[in-house]
């Protein structure tokens, strides 16, 4: 009987999860004395690390007291999980960690719920109690609730509780002794987490994550379910639809520490990784070759927005990017749909577009951010929410529930933005010295709306929503009331125009950058679109010197992250994205043909 465990890590964004595999890493002296680490060992692509949150799951293992512990890392947003939901398959408990101030939060309870769902085990780590204010024992009280809630079983409600604080690395069965190690949450695991089971018979591996390699390709990775892989035999593939591949095992590796190890051999119970194999997918099945038997498809939640991507065709295109034709853009998204459970990718009827269905904007534009960072330039539309319909032909839309933690003085002008875009208040309640608000809000309403609400509350809301149901229509909700600045012309827009244009609206280019015909430049203080030159320079004659009038004195540029443009765009506007620049434009340049179009439609 092997000794193994595998555990999962579950968490909410930013409660510390990385953080305490960090410290799980170094306390199991995987490292040698002279070897220096970072921070976040996991988190090890950029984009992981400028935003602070898991993307991809990841699996290293560390050993104690003669046990193997497999973890998986896993994301904490609602966006990506398609990742979580095929990691689970992979683990026999899962470690629930809580920040001790905030509490259990919306992704929490989505990640929990599939944990529960599938029989694991799990065991809740109160993190940061070396907080102020933190509220320890009232955060217990309510993960049971919320695991009363989830439907979980007797054993599933008789978990084990640990109290401490990752980043100091400590942690201890009671949060007012302090210990000064890890240990005691190993202990936990290997006496709480029930040992990985061996089946006998014939083998079966289910594919659930993929990995590459320039050398040997794509590499599978799954949990042997049954009986035992052995380096170099003929296997049989069961695709998701049934058909059988003939397929034979090249390499086979553990996870040991933060690397791979070859063996001859896996058996059941084990994490390992498949080299040699083509044509699979993930949730495909490595059976036995003469008596092949597929499991069960992983199930994904369908996806609640899309977006249509095109190539760039900005007067633009081309200076930043490698990668800018049609054939790039299409190979990149179907190689995209590989990995990425949750994301579909359809043709439409013209050649250079694609319709791009995900969870939501996050998940996009952390394919779009991948996308522009690997040298592609496109072009993306405004994200649409996805429609469904009953049985008795009526408009349903997907609801988010919606939770927002905001300081008492700023909470009224919270409710009031929430509450025009359809959203109804469930629960208000104080929360240390902040106020807790919760919403269900249709999923339209939450496109922008984040933007809105930390203007309204100087930047200090915390907002979290994940998806609830698909609900009956609830009927127009009102959009960006301000029109769009448009330059009339391209060139280097010149400070002398700018400072004169200021009372029209708000700019978001500053003199000296290069803009186009059509491009979005600023935001009009009124609801219409107005188009404007800035290109103008000052008439510089005898009679005027250029030194005596005011020197100009211009309000910076509004700077847009990648997801606050994806939400402010309209309909009639696109958002090119390139490795350098992300600029707003108008998909019709002209403006004549703008006009053109307006009067058809009206």
């Amino acid at each position: 009987m092997q000794n193994i465990r595998n555990i999962a890590i579950i968490a909410h964004v930013d409660h510390g999860k990385t953080t305490l595999v960090d410290k799980i890493i170094h306390a199991s002296k995987l490292f040698d004395e002279h070897q220096q680490f970072d921070d976040l060992i996991l988190d090890n692509n950029d984009l992981e690390r400028e935003r602070g949150i898991t993307i991809v799951s990841k699996n290293v293992s560390v050993r104690y007291k003669d046990v193997k512990i497999n973890i998986i890392d896993t994301p904490g947003h609602a966006d990506f999980g398609g990742e979580v939901e095929r990691v689970l398959k992979m683990a026999d408990g899962v470690l629930l960690l809580v920040d001790a101030f905030e509490g259990a939060m919306p992704q929490t309870r989505f990640v929990l719920g599939k944990a529960l769902d599938l029989g694991l085990k799990p065991i809740v780590v109160v993190n940061k109690v070396d907080k102020e204010n933190c509220r320890p024992d009232e955060v217990h009280e309510q993960v049971f609730d919320l695991m009363f809630n989830l439907g979980a079983n007797e054993d599933q409600l008789d978990f084990v509780t640990l109290y401490g604080s990752s980043k100091q690395g400590w942690m201890s069965t009671d949060w007012k002794t302090k210990t000064d190690s890890i240990i005691p949450l190993l202990d936990a695991v290997v006496a709480s987490i029930p040992p990985a089971p061996t089946l006998d018979g014939t083998p079966q591996m289910q594919i659930t994550s993929l990995d590459y390699s320039s050398f040997v390709g794509r590499i599978a990775i799954g949990r042997v379910h049954r009986g035992t892989l052995k380096e170099g035999a003929n296997m049989s593939l069961v695709k998701r639809d049934g058909t059988i591949k003939k397929v034979k095992i090249k390499e086979l590796q553990v996870f040991e520490g933060l690397g791979r190890t070859k063996v001859s051999e896996v058996s059941s119970g084990e994490i390992c990784a498949v080299t040699g194999i083509e044509g699979f997918d993930i949730g495909d099945t490595l059976a036995d070759a003469e008596n092949p038997e597929g499991l069960s498809v992983i199930s994904i939640d369908e996806p609640t927005m899309n977006m249509l991507f095109t190539i760039n065709n900005s007067p633009f295109f081309g200076k930043e990017g490698k990668f800018v034709t049609s054939r790039h853009l299409r190979d990149r998204l179907f190689k995209e749909t590989e990995k990425n459970l949750a994301l579909r990718v359809k043709e439409t009827d013209r050649e250079d577009s694609f319709l791009v269905y995900g969870r939501g904007i996050l998940h996009l534009s952390v394919l779009i951010e991948t996308m522009r960072r690997e040298g592609f330039e496109l072009q993306v539309g405004q994200p649409q929410v996805l429609f469904q319909e009953d049985e008795k032909g009526n408009r349903l839309e997907p609801i988010e529930h919606l939770v927002v933690d905001v300081p008492e003085t700023t909470a009224g002008k919270v409710i009031e933005l929430v509450t025009m875009r359809k959203g109804e208040l469930t629960i208000m309640e104080p929360k240390g010295d902040l106020q807790h608000l919760e919403f269900n809000i249709p999923a339209r309403g939450l496109i922008g709306l984040r933007n809105n609400v930390l203007t309204a509350t100087a930047g200090e809301a915390i907002m979290n929503h994940r998806f609830s149901a698909y609900e009956p229509h609830k009927g127009v909700i009102p959009g960006r009331i301000a029109g769009s600045l448009i330059s009339m012309d391209t060139g280097m827009g010149t400070a002398y125009t700018i400072d004169k244009m200021q009372d029209r609206g708000e700019f978001f280019v500053d003199p000296g950058e290069e803009v186009y015909a059509g491009q979005v430049i600023g935001e009009h203080t009124r609801p219409n679109d107005l188009t404007i030159n800035i290109q103008k320079g000052k008439k510089l004659t005898n009679m005027r010197a250029s030194g005596t009038d005011d020197n100009a004195k211009i309000v910076p540029k509004r700077q847009f992250s990648l997801e606050e443009a994806m939400e402010y765009i309209q309909k009639d506007e696109y958002l090119e994205v390139t490795p350098k620049s992300i600029r707003m434009r108008k998909i019709l340049l002209d403006e004549n043909e703008r006009l053109r179009f307006a009067k058809k439609v009206d």
